[in-house]
This record gives C-alpha cells, sequence and structure tokens, in this order.
C-alpha cells in the first residue's frame, strides 16, 4: 500500500435526493490518510446513501464526491481497486471454508496466485483466524464473520476502508478486538477508515474525528471533546473525588473562579463541578492550591450519552 498527503475522501455540497424525500443534504467531508473518520446517526439518517454515493453506486443529484483524487461515478473501477467496503450484513459462500472465501475475492481482483496465498494467511492471522481457516463460514459466528469480512476487504490492499455498521451484534470483547484492527488500519498503516454507527460509545472510542448525521445534514463535526463543547452550553463538567470528605471544595472552586462554576457534593468524597471551557485548565490548579487532596478528576464533559440522547430521542433541536 502506498501512503499519500492528499485527502482520501473528500465531498462538497453531497446531495442526494429520492422524489421528495432530501436523503443527504449538501454535505462537506474531508478524510484524511490516516484517520479514522465515524458518521453517527440513526438509522435512516443518510449514512448508507452517503457510502454508496463514495463507492459510485449512486450517482450525486448535487455536489462533488473525490475518492483518492477520482470521481466515483467517472472512474468506478478505479475507485473500487483503492477502497475496500464492509457493509452491515456481511455475504459470504456458506458451504467454503474462510481461505476459500478470500481466494475467491483474491480472484476476483486479478491478485497473482503466491502474492494472494500470502497476504491472505497475513490477513487470516491478523483478525485471529487461522484456527478457523478451513472451517466452512456457515459455521461461524456473527464476530467471526465480521473479522472474515474485515479480512475480506483488505485483500485488495485498499488506500481507503468503508466499514458499515461493523460492530452491531457482536458481543463485548470481540468489539474490543474489532477496534483495535480499526485504529491499526489507519494509525499503523495510513489508510482512511469511514465507519458508519448508530451506537455512539463505538465511535467515540474508535474515530479520531466524527460527524453527526441527521436527517441528511451534518449538525456537528469534530473530535468527541469538540462535540461535546459544541453541542453542549459552552461548558465542562468533572466528577472530582476527594481522599477524605473535604467541604472546600466549593470554597476553592469560588475563590479562583468566582460565582460561575456549579459545585455540588453528589455523595461524600465526590463532587461535580460545572465550569466554563475556558475556565476548565484552570479548575486542578486551584483544588491543588487549596490543598485539597485530590485523588481522582473525571471529564464527563467529553461524554456524549447525554447530548445523544437529548437530541435523537427527545428531538430537542442543538444550534451549532
Amino acid at each position: 500500500m502506498t501512503t499519500t498527503t492528499m485527502p482520501l475522501v473528500e465531498t462538497s455540497d453531497l446531495t442526494k435526493t429520492y422524489g421528495e424525500t432530501i436523503a443527504v443534504d449538501g454535505i462537506d467531508l474531508t478524510i484524511q490518510a490516516g484517520e479514522v473518520f465515524g458518521l453517527l446517526g440513526p438509522n435512516g439518517a443518510g449514512k448508507t446513501t452517503t457510502v454508496l454515493m463514495l463507492l459510485g453506486l449512486s450517482e450525486p443529484d448535487h455536489g462533488d464526491v473525490r475518492v483518492c483524487g477520482l470521481e466515483p461515478t467517472r472512474s468506478p473501477l478505479a475507485v473500487k481497486r483503492q477502497v475496500g467496503y464492509l457493509p452491515d450484513t456481511v455475504g459470504f459462500y456458506e458451504h467454503l471454508t474462510g481461505r476459500q472465501n478470500l481466494r475467491y475475492t483474491a480472484q476476483l481482483n486479478d491478485l497473482d496466485d503466491d502474492e494472494a496465498e500470502h497476504r491472505i494467511e497475513q490477513l487470516l492471522e491478523r483478525v485471529g483466524l487461522v484456527g478457523a481457516a478451513d472451517r466452512p463460514v456457515g459455521e461461524y459466528s456473527r464476530g467471526m464473520r465480521q473479522r472474515l469480512g474485515l479480512a475480506d476487504t483488505l485483500v485488495k490492499d485498499p488506500l481507503v476502508v468503508i466499514l458499515d455498521e461493523p460492530m452491531v451484534g457482536i458481543d463485548p470483547e470481540g468489539v474490543i478486538e474489532m477496534q483495535s484492527l480499526i485504529v491499526g488500519l489507519a494509525h499503523d498503516e495510513g489508510r482512511a477508515v469511514l465507519l458508519t454507527s448508530h451506537l455512539l460509545h463505538q465511535v467515540q472510542q474508535t474515530c479520531d474525528r466524527m460527524a453527526i448525521f441527521v436527517d441528511g445534514n451534518i449538525i456537528a463535526e469534530g473530535t468527541a471533546e469538540d462535540l461535546a463543547t459544541r453541542l453542549g452550553d459552552g461548558g465542562v463538567t468533572y466528577e472530582v473525588a476527594t481522599g477524605s470528605e473535604d467541604d472546600r471544595v466549593d470554597l476553592a472552586v469560588a475563590a479562583a473562579l468566582g460565582d460561575g462554576p456549579g459545585v455540588h457534593n453528589t455523595g461524600g468524597r465526590r463532587w461535580r463541578v460545572d465550569v466554563s471551557s475556558d475556565d476548565a485548565p484552570l479548575l486542578i490548579p486551584a483544588l491543588v492550591r487549596a490543598g485539597i487532596d485530590v485523588l481522582e478528576v473525571k471529564n464527563l464533559g467529553l461524554d456524549l450519552d447525554e447530548i445523544y440522547h437529548r437530541y435523537f430521542h427527545e428531538g430537542e433541536e442543538v444550534t451549532v
């Protein structure tokens, strides 16, 4: 695989309609080599439609899209050579073994037999399926199928890897393994990875940047910290654990930061402190200067659960 410094995925005002329904509404995306980018949103938000346009399987009504510098609808075969795609439901020949399925994919991509065998063995080892490689895929669990699917997308050594809901239905241990594999594709090998999901924690723990996608629109984009700040109220919430039941936490915060921050004892030695984004870096030094024995500080502002629930499940409007 060769590396590149140009963005591997770019869209500008990308739009797709079906009749009077706007599936994707003028979105702009840029995904660099070496990063995992997540499209986060509920089912029907437009994530899969976006993926289909990136693959050249659906033509935009308006806007531009480039993958590895190519226009997918004008150069679909060239794009497919550079892109590995793992759909949400992976299809294999059930009666064939995992190894035989990968060989078939290698043949479809015109790989030399010796090169294909070497690459397949490496991929089977990487996804942890060497021991099951010669069993029929019909005997594989959901997690094993997903790992085989990841190997299948990598047979042709793509620059871009697109994963549609790759961790749905996998047990917790399998999710951790899959997350590690996905991160390695970008950080260790310099690929651009686009991951779609409606599962917040998996996106937050796996992706370098993410975009929240609703009704065909990207309402916010950035790191988890960026989104927590932009979609929240401009502040950060910390949970502070002290070494004793110290009642000076609120006094120390008020002395250092004024009366703006909210300080609440949540029981015993734990405190919830709400501060502005500007004041957030000053919190811990203020507590230390006051002689408070700080055991733990947890940044709750990086947890997008509350914002996600508020927006997607309560329908609250969020302005960014």
